[in-house]
């Protein structure tokens, strides 16, 4: 289970990205997942959202508010574990 929440203004972020016409797919998808996130620590980002959130992080054309609900959204990610090599 999740320990982290989307703080107020990561939340105000994800509303105004998922309200803007301009905003990219993956934009919008990682703003969801972060707005899904805002009222519950019950939540984790799935593995889609946090791609999503990834490329817009990485992608220099981004709002500002984009990427703070990508950044806010990806912490909230379950981590890969690796399995250690050899086994």
């Amino acid at each position: 289970m999740a320990t982290k929440q989307t703080g107020p203004k990561a939340a105000k972020a994800a509303s105004q990205v998922l309200k803007s016409s301009s905003t990219g797919k993956n934009s919008k998808i990682a703003a969801g997942s972060a707005l899904t996130q805002s009222k519950t620590v019950r939540e984790s980002t799935s593995a889609r959202a946090a791609t999503a959130a990834s490329q817009v992080l990485r992608d220099g054309r981004t709002s500002k508010a984009s990427k703070s609900a990508a950044g806010s959204a990806l912490a909230q990610a379950r981590s890969k574990k690796k399995s250690p090599s050899g086994t």
